[in-house]
């Protein structure tokens, strides 16, 4: 086998001109997929991770029983919020963890009533990770001494004609399914660019929410923020010795549209990525079907000396398979330069925030991760594609005639 690696290590390089366009087709090919899936991911971070942190979190952990019936929002108090809280921001993948009381409710105003979640929250705590504090275009965000104020998005205040000041009266689900009522004061109005987000929920501060429904002390949900989006399971696995009896889900759990949308995508861009080094893949077999007629003699030689057929396959088939290795090399060592420039830079697509309501998500800038997490795939397919490739040349100098092939000119 030594010797055949060695004939076909010697044979792709013949024609170096023919040989370096055929590797750099491939090696682009597969840098623009590493670049893809790096881009993908920076996307993922900003537009999915951000809607994610505005929908709940990364986790959340409630107490049991919640599952059952989560469309409802059931209000089960957590029998030790805080013990949930250490344990969550002593994992190093942690950005943050917050306490929160989720009820289902009605707004009202002289427009009429509209159904909304109403959240409980610890401002200080979710300005870090909660983009509503940070679009706030009205007034101002939630303090935690705020008595009956909310915070509502604009796509709500423009439904229910109401400003910054004005009260609306909110009705809210207690403990044991009783229902409560009390006028508040607008104190402030975020937009994320997405109505139809900003009218599902008005935030209140967590202590006016534990006192208004009958939580004194305790909280329903502890929600937690990842530092990046994918490492939830890592997190979900170490919280659970830690937090017995207490249910811990994803995101994918309550947002599987999300988690739809993202395998979608990563289904399409495989089905591309293949499409894009099928077309390498013909300037392989183009490269070792004229290497076929080119080298007859050299076949001849080699039958007469008394290789079989089958091993002259092998060896234009091992041609096909370093050329794969070659492009290799050269995409990953191109694909990762450019994802550790962008990495740095970033892309602005701040002119693009308005093309599409969930472009509002992006922060200006996408900054690309490195694209690795399928580069064993994206390789592999890079060997097969053109070893695949190298199979018909092979098979065209395996049935070549000695004797005729001796007397090609």
């Amino acid at each position: 086998m030594k010797l055949y690696l060695r004939l076909a290590w010697r044979n792709i390089w013949r024609h170096r001109r023919r040989t370096t366009i055929i590797v750099l087709a491939m090696g682009l090919g597969l840098a623009l997929m590493i670049f893809y899936d790096g881009l993908v991911a920076g996307f993922d971070q900003a537009i999915y991770g951000n809607a994610i942190h505005i929908l709940g979190g990364n986790i959340q952990v409630h107490g049991s029983g919640y599952r059952e019936s989560a469309s409802q929002t059931p209000l089960i108090p957590l029998p030790d919020d805080q013990i949930v809280l250490d344990a969550a921001r002593a994992d190093p993948h942690v950005l943050t963890a917050t306490r929160r009381i989720n009820t289902a409710g009605l707004a009202t105003s002289r427009e009429g009533a509209f159904a909304v979640g109403i959240t409980g929250i610890e401002p200080e705590t979710e300005v870090q990770v909660n983009l509503v504090a940070k679009h706030v275009i009205q007034g101002r965000y939630l303090q935690s001494t705020d008595p009956d104020f909310v915070f509502i998005g604009k796509g709500l205040a423009d439904a229910m004609a109401i400003g910054v000041g004005d009260r609306i009266t909110l009705l809210g689900r207690a403990m044991h399914d009783q229902m409560r009522r009390r006028t508040m004061t607008v104190v402030g109005i975020y937009n994320l660019g997405m109505p139809e987000i900003e009218k599902r929920t008005i935030y209140i501060t967590l202590g006016e929410a534990q006192s208004l429904y009958g939580l004194d002390g305790k909280s329903t949900e502890v929600a937690i923020f990842l530092k990046q989006l994918g490492e939830e399971d890592i997190v979900v696995r170490n919280l659970i010795p830690q937090l017995p009896g207490l249910e811990i889900d994803t995101w994918r759990s309550y947002f599987p549209e999300l988690q739809q949308a993202l395998g979608t995508k990563g289904a399409v861009m495989s089905v591309f990525s293949v499409i894009i080094l099928m077309i390498a893949g013909i300037g392989v077999l183009n490269l070792l079907l004229m290497a076929v007629y080119e080298r007859q003699r050299e076949i001849g030689v080699l039958a007469s000396l008394g290789m079989r057929p089958s091993q002259i396959s092998l060896l234009f088939v091992l041609e096909g398979m370093m050329a794969g290795l070659v492009g290799i090399f050269a995409g990953i060592a191109l694909g990762l330069l450019i994802n550790g420039a962008l990495r740095k830079v970033g892309l602005d697509y701040s002119q693009f925030t308005n093309v599409a309501s969930y472009m509002a998500l992006i922060n200006s800038r996408i900054y690309p991760s490195w694209g690795v997490d399928k580069l064993f795939l994206r390789s592999g397919t890079v060997v097969i594609i053109s070893t695949l490739a190298a199979f018909y040349p092979a098979y065209e100098a395996s049935r070549r005639e000695p004797a005729d092939t001796l007397h090609t000119v």
